[in-house]
């Protein structure tokens, strides 16, 4: 049985005309102690996928729909109350800028006794035990002082490390990591990358990992969801799909990455934008942009083939799984 569960989410947004949809009709899984990498360009809708999975979302301002199952608990039906049980405690989630996701107002102590306090019921000594326990264990040199330190006195790879400590210390099932590393530069990346898989590996818990670098998806996940315009164009085994693509657009992606064809002279860029929510184009929403485009994916939006454990979506794909 699968730790999540997502079965057609789809997300819009109210606006003054007719809701802008900016998910639509996704599908995956991710099974305990499970890494899925969900990759693609800017704009193709994994962030607001991410909030969505968390409830993050103004329920004032947009439109879920589908199912979310974490564990066998349908989350999208959750009301706000249910979700203070659930947020942190069974899903956690890493963000991407750590300066605007802690308190800088606030001690890292306060803001990391706070997490702790409510998902594990500790006061005292032993809730500051373990809120030091927690800074050691993302590995922030002499914890029990830097508790009294603030946001503002961390270096960038230390605060990221911090958000860590937060979104972990609560014990989750699954943990979703929205580009955690973006700003990071190349060494302190793969320090947070080798720091979450030995968490992961520690809890046992599943992950989910977004980001646009493949580079860093090759090294994190076990199978790999590539997301475009809304949809999901090609699901697999990280190997597969970075040895073997199906989709034009996961290739083109791979053209683009220095190391992944190295009999390659030169990077191949794709051509175009990704197209905004509203203006998606009829058929295949890659077809402006890709090289094997037919007159069918100008009209008809292509199904869902699934075969040795991978699915795609495209007319004409490059291969054929064995």
């Amino acid at each position: 049985m699968s730790l999540l569960r997502v079965e057609n989410l789809s997300v819009s947004f109210r606006t003054s005309a007719e809701p802008l949809q900016v998910v639509d009709g996704i599908s995956f899984s991710v099974a305990r102690g499970e890494t899925l990498g969900l990759v693609g360009e800017s704009g193709c809708g994994k962030s607001v996928t991410a909030q969505a999975l968390l409830g993050l979302l103004p329920p004032k301002k947009s439109l879920v729909s589908g199912s979310i199952q974490l564990d066998g608990q349908e989350l999208t039906t959750l009301e706000i109350d249910q979700w203070r049980k659930v947020r942190g405690r069974k899903i956690s989630m890493v963000f991407q800028d750590p300066m605007t996701s802690l308190n800088p107002l606030l001690t890292i102590g306060a803001q990391i006794r706070e997490v702790v306090a409510l998902h594990q019921k500790l006061s005292g000594k032993a809730l500051e035990e373990e809120a030091t326990a927690w800074l050691a264990k993302v590995g922030i040199p002499d914890p029990l002082a830097r508790l009294n330190a603030y946001p503002f006195e961390f270096s960038g790879g230390m605060r990221q490390r911090v958000l860590i400590a937060l979104a972990l210390s609560g014990r989750p099932d699954l943990l979703v990591a929205d580009e955690p590393t973006t700003a990071l530069d190349v060494t302190i990346q793969a320090q947070i990358l080798e720091l979450l898989r030995k968490l992961q590996e520690e809890f046992g818990m599943g992950m989910i990992f977004i980001t646009h670098d493949l580079g860093v998806v090759e090294r994190i996940s076990d199978r790999i969801a590539v997301m475009y315009a809304g949809r999901i164009a090609e699901t697999g085994p990280s190997s597969q799909i970075l040895s073997s693509p199906l989709h034009p657009y996961t290739d083109g992606l791979l053209e683009s990455v220095p190391g992944f064809r190295p009999r390659r002279s030169r990077l191949v860029s794709i051509g175009g934008t990704v197209p905004s929510p509203g203006a998606w184009p009829p058929g295949c929403r890659f077809h402006p942009r890709c090289h094997r485009v037919l007159d069918r994916c100008r009209t008809d939006i292509p199904p869902v083939t699934e075969k040795a454990g991978c699915l795609w979506s495209c007319h004409n794909p490059l291969a054929q799984t064995p």
